[in-house]
């Protein structure tokens, strides 16, 4: 091809793509407007639902747990039974396995270690030993699984000031403070009595039943003087004890017996301190009979409705936030041994999620003394009524709380005999 052919046809080509490069840049020519509607907005399109993150199941955490009686015993053993369901159903993973009527009488030649062996058999890693009468077992089976956490209710080997610290790092002790209860309990009888004659139900003697039985003493003498405006030499507060926590056939008095006594010789309130309801279930039947009489149960919250008519209230214990508390701590690798003396929520004593004692008042109780009562928790939740205040003298009339003092939690845990005013044995016959 000659050399200026070649240039013309390349010069050629550079300008057919000059002149289309110039279209395109050309601005476009706007259509002619139209009469037509605008168009209808489009939706904007529904994002797919989030797909839930993958969590891991939750840990299990398997808890056995010895009751010392039936665990639908309507009292002591039930509301611990309770209690672990509560665990159940507030804390995922977790499982309840127990055994119940841990004691002598039900269970002859077993021992409660030996029932929580079969407990780790299964795959607890938390054992309960819900009584004070399990104090030496749950102590030497602490010892011999160093990698099972125990908590025994009611002891105080966990205690670092109390007398039988033991400092065993995977033994813990838990127990309301019931001595609140108790004292509500006493005010309640004080202010529905008309004899002014009540009648105390009480277990096996120890330190336990007598800062308790001496707990409902002093709310019914406060509420006595106080609100009533009678003299204290007027009131009569009789202990009597069966032996232990429940009747034992043969071996314990008979409860039944000891409240038809109560009631035939004018004592017209039976305070409980037992784990069942005997003392309730004789004053109903004195009740159809015409006598005037009431009862106030103990350790469970539904123990009234056994025989509301004559039920002035209940003192109970709730130990589901404390069992969740422990049990939780487990599960998630950071429990460690503690003695723990939990008292009511004062806000709501019968908070189920927050109070470990609790006071849920009876058919029985009139109107005005509900609202004395009202008074009464009240002060005792603000401070302005201390009853564990000096002076207090023992049964044999040692001074034991000076004047103006208030009494240490070891004088209250610790209190060696009932007190001055009460009728009834201080100390276990040897």
């Amino acid at each position: 091809m000659a050399p200026h052919r070649h240039r013309w046809i390349v010069a050629s080509l550079f300008l057919s793509i000059g002149l289309a490069l110039a279209a395109c840049a050309q601005p476009a020519t706007p259509a002619p407007a139209t009469a037509t509607a605008p168009a209808a907005p489009q939706p904007t399109p529904t994002p797919p639902p989030a797909q839930p993150t993958p969590t891991a199941a939750p840990k299990e955490i398997i808890f056995g747990m010895l009751l010392v009686g039936p665990y639908n015993d309507r009292g002591w053993s039930q509301a611990h039974y309770e209690g672990g369901r509560y665990v159940e159903q507030k804390l995922p993973g977790a499982k309840m396995l127990y055994i119940d009527k841990v004691n002598p009488a039900d269970r002859p030649g077993t021992t409660a270690s030996q029932l929580a062996e079969e407990l780790v058999a299964k795959g607890a890693k938390v054992i309960i030993f819900n009584s004070d009468d399990h104090k030496d077992e749950a102590v030497k089976f602490a010892r011999a699984h160093p990698d099972i956490v125990v908590i025994h209710v009611s002891g105080d080997d966990a205690w670092k000031e109390g007398k039988n610290y033991k400092g065993i790092p995977n033994l813990a002790n838990v127990m309301g403070e019931m001595e609140y209860g108790k004292m509500i309990a006493g005010c309640a009888a004080a202010l529905t009595t008309q004899t002014g004659k009540l009648g105390y139900l009480g277990p096996l003697i120890n330190d336990e039943t007598r800062r308790l039985a001496a707990s409902a003493y002093l709310g019914a003498k406060y509420c006595w003087e106080k609100y009533l405006g009678k003299p204290a030499a007027d009131l009569k507060f009789k202990v009597t004890w069966i032996g232990f926590w429940f009747h034992i056939p043969g071996v314990t008095a008979d409860p039944t017996q000891v409240a038809q006594d109560f009631i035939n010789t004018g004592h017209d309130v039976i305070i409980s301190g037992i784990d069942t309801t005997e003392g309730l279930r004789e004053a109903a039947k004195a009740a159809q009979a015409g006598k005037k009489v009431w009862a106030i149960p103990y350790d469970y919250i539904g123990a009234c409705e056994e025989a509301p008519d004559v039920c002035l209230g209940v003192p109970y214990f709730n130990w589901g936030p404390s069992y969740l508390a422990h049990i939780k701590a487990v599960q998630e690798g950071t429990w460690k041994p503690s003695w723990d003396w939990v008292g009511p929520d004062w806000k709501d004593i019968n908070n189920p999620d927050t109070s470990h004692v609790g006071f849920l008042k009876g058919k029985a109780l009139s109107p005005e003394a509900s609202a004395r009562l009202d008074e009464f928790i009240k002060g005792l939740g603000d401070g302005s009524i201390q009853l564990w205040k000096g002076p207090i003298r023992l049964q044999d009339g040692t001074l034991y709380v000076e004047e103006g003092k208030v009494a240490t939690p070891q004088q209250i845990w610790y209190l060696p005999q009932l007190l001055e005013g009460m009728e009834g044995q201080s100390v276990p016959t040897q």
